[in-house]
């Protein structure tokens, strides 16, 4: 994914001069053709994410569309306040993107684990969450924010992710992504989880709906509201805690929507999520994802 959103934030750069990149001292293999092609418009503000947040709002106040980039947590939790008050307060428009979301990082221990991000971040005003589930999610999601006025952040994986969608798909904010239709059953996804669970369904031979949610927040309504209509069970699942993440999201959603009597009634739910857990062993991110019961 973090290829992708690269690769395309340079094709986006080449349109708009505006596009400014600044990174926390990482991104080394990834970064540099960017660097090399915009060097003007690119600053490497080393191990200080909330420094670089802060220069981020001051660049977007200047009129850029500013992305900063890092490790997971760091220009995330590290940078909670600066985003709250610096860029979100403000409205500014500001792209904080995360790679390696989840246990991405997991042989580097629960300081480098990115799972209550996204519960902390959707709770604050004007700012867009997504998610892509792969690289062909990631180019449209990246493209679409560009041309976005206001916060957004970005969960990327960086495990090399493969391509789930077949060709380029459009779209929009706030929207779900069909990926198989099915019957009884289905299962929304969300991020770095979409590859497990379109395996699970394929090599199960299951006649299971599954659908990706690449944002959060706003989350898809328009979209619950048919697969409320269509299913009478529904999984999520999410490489996140279960509390605040993308499950309570949807459930969020569905009480909405059968609060405004826009469906009769909410469908069967079961989350899956990670516990309430802190895990304080090294190990792969297959191995973390089975040890928290995420995957099986």
């Amino acid at each position: 994914m973090r290829t992708a959103f690269i690769n395309q934030l340079i094709q986006e750069a080449r349109k708009d001069k505006n596009i400014f990149l600044i990174v926390g001292d990482l991104g080394y293999s990834v970064v540099e053709p960017f660097a090399e092609e915009f060097p003007d418009r690119f600053l490497n503000a080393g191990v200080a994410e909330q420094n670089m947040t802060g220069i981020a709002a001051g660049l977007a106040l200047e009129g850029y569309t500013v992305f900063t980039y890092s490790i997971g947590n760091f220009p995330t939790l590290r940078c909670m306040e600066q985003i709250r008050y610096d860029v979100c307060y403000h409205n500014l428009n500001v792209k904080i993107v995360a790679v390696g979301g989840g246990y991405a990082y997991g042989p580097l221990g629960a300081s480098h684990h990115a799972t209550e991000e996204l519960g902390m971040l959707r709770t604050i005003p004007n700012l867009t969450v997504c998610a892509p589930g792969d690289p062909v999610e990631t180019v449209a999601i990246t493209s679409l924010i560009t041309k976005h006025k206001g916060p957004c952040y970005l969960r990327l994986g960086k495990a090399g992710e493969p391509t789930i969608h077949k060709s380029r798909i459009e779209i929009e904010f706030g929207k779900m992504v069909p990926v198989i239709n099915g019957k009884e059953t289905a299962i929304l996804s969300m991020g770095g989880t979409l590859k497990y669970s379109y395996d699970y369904v394929i090599n199960n031979k299951l006649p299971w709906g599954l659908y990706s949610f690449p944002f959060i927040k706003p989350i898809a309504l328009d979209g619950l509201k048919i697969i409320a209509d269509d299913y009478e069970k529904i999984i999520t699942i999410e490489e996140h805690q279960k509390s605040g993440g993308f499950g309570s999201a949807v459930l969020e959603g569905f009480n909405e929507l059968e609060e405004s009597k826009k469906i009769l009634k909410c469908p069967r739910i079961k989350r899956i999520a990670i516990p309430d857990i802190f895990v304080s062993v090294a190990g792969s991110q297959d191995y973390l994802r089975k040890k928290v019961g995420i995957v099986i």
